[in-house]
């Protein structure tokens, strides 16, 4: 796939943040898909990034898969299968209106700025947000399952669930590197799917493949770029850039 300048620099950025974000930065995940939207569109941008996640998930299962915490994760497995039946069809409805019409940008910007008020709401009140209620358990593993489907942005809705628990950071970073592991390889024939159902507008073709492959490369710099990086900057300071990053390429997408 020939790539424009645009989608070589935003990219390859978004592919080092995959990386980054899987090696103990998981805020800057939230970056990446306003990223990726603006570069291939946002229906393309959610296909053209699954698999990326995917090459970045194996590594962080290789450093933390001795760390996972499954009894987390099966109170949820129903709920998000749910959700991501709820995001597929929602992907289908809007794949329907035909490649001209990506209403995408403005959903996932929307999206984004939603788990972004979720990151600042859990910032202020902490534990209290923890969801413990039967109910509330139920509609965290369906929010998670529909936005990693319609738009592979449920990592501050997985973290608040987590986080809550009392993990200490290895045992969240292993449950957090499985369920996304696990989440988007199921995810890939959803996809697969949604692609044959409308072919004029696919999620995942040949072209947005081979810009996988050549985004790859960079989701390796990322990783060791993180392990490097990590014990070097204050996580306050990280936090708060990646929070003003991600609302600024958000509302670029609503506004464009």
């Amino acid at each position: 796939m020939d790539l424009t300048y645009q989608q070589w620099i935003l990219g390859g950025l978004a592919a080092l943040l995959i990386g980054f974000s899987k090696t103990g930065m998981p805020g800057a995940g939230i970056v990446v898909v306003p990223l990726l939207a603006t570069a291939f569109g946002g229906r393309q941008s959610v296909g053209v990034m699954l698999p990326l996640l995917i090459f970045a998930d194996i590594f962080a299962v290789t450093w933390y898969r001795r760390h996972a915490q499954w009894d987390r994760l099966w109170r949820l497995a129903p709920l998000v299968a749910v959700g991501i039946a709820v995001g597929a069809a929602f992907l289908k409805l809007t794949g329907d209106a035909g490649p001209s019409k990506d209403r995408m940008n403005v959903i996932i910007g929307a999206i984004v700025l939603a788990m972004l008020a979720l990151s600042l709401i859990r910032q202020k009140i902490g534990d209290r947000m923890t969801p413990h209620h039967p109910v509330a358990v139920a509609s965290t593993g369906c929010a998670a399952g529909f936005t990693t489907t319609a738009s592979n942005a449920a990592g501050p809705i997985m973290a608040i669930y987590l986080q809550g628990m009392g993990l200490p950071k290895a045992q969240f970073m292993g449950t957090t590197a499985w369920f996304f592991l696990v989440v988007n390889v199921a995810k890939l024939p959803v996809f697969a799917a949604l692609s044959l159902i409308n072919p004029s507008n696919p999620m995942i073709s040949a072209r947005s493949l081979l810009a996988d492959l050549a985004l790859c490369p960079w989701i390796l710099v990322g990783v060791w770029v993180g392990r490097w990086f990590l014990p070097r900057v204050s996580q306050s300071s990280f936090d708060a850039l990646v929070l003003i990053l991600a609302a600024v390429a958000a509302v670029k997408l609503i506004l464009q």
